[in-house]
């Protein structure tokens, strides 16, 4: 039988990347994912004897990682202080290089969480319907009507959008 510690490092090599992406899209900031996927490693190794089948710990782990996220802006307060605007950069970053990215990036923060999270768990990540619904802890045809209502919304924004129009006929 594996020990604790073994258990542990094969799910943080396993499941790090993953984990990192998913927080950068829950949180859309570098710092905060990193901060999200460290405290989740924290709390799975607390609670690693409640993971019976290995072969959920992907959507066990995406559970913490969700309910870490939630009691993050549970506890946020936020500070207003001036800032000084020239001193931010406005260069693109990697991620929102292309501006058809950038606006479909823009779009999905536009939807609310109960729909831009599970669309990005089943469209960027390949979760199936079923594995969503155990995640989010909801009936499986409640995700399926969330996921066509972000549909929706993803295309109503996108079509809307003067810029992305543009695209379609470079």
């Amino acid at each position: 039988m594996a020990t604790k510690e073994s258990r542990y490092e094969k799910l943080v090599t396993a499941y790090s990347p993953w984990l990192y992406r998913y927080a950068y899209w829950l949180s859309g900031e570098k710092t905060a994912s990193e901060d999200l996927v460290q405290e989740t490693f924290l709390r799975a190794w607390r609670f690693l004897d409640s993971l019976k089948d290995e072969g959920s710990a992907k959507s066990w782990l995406t559970t913490i990682l969700r309910r870490e996220n939630a009691r993050k802006y549970e506890r946020k307060q936020f500070k207003y202080s001036d800032v000084d605007t020239d001193s931010i950069s406005m260069e693109p970053t990697e991620f929102d290089a292309r501006p058809e990215v950038s606006a479909l990036r823009i779009a999905l923060k536009g939807l609310p969480g109960k729909y831009r999270e599970p669309l990005v768990l089943q469209v960027l990540e390949g979760y199936r319907l079923d594995e969503i619904a155990l995640m989010f802890e909801l009936p499986r045809n409640t995700v399926a009507t969330r996921l066509h209502r972000a549909r929706q919304k993803l295309r109503a924004v996108l079509q809307d959008d003067e810029e992305i129009k543009q695209w379609e006929y470079r």
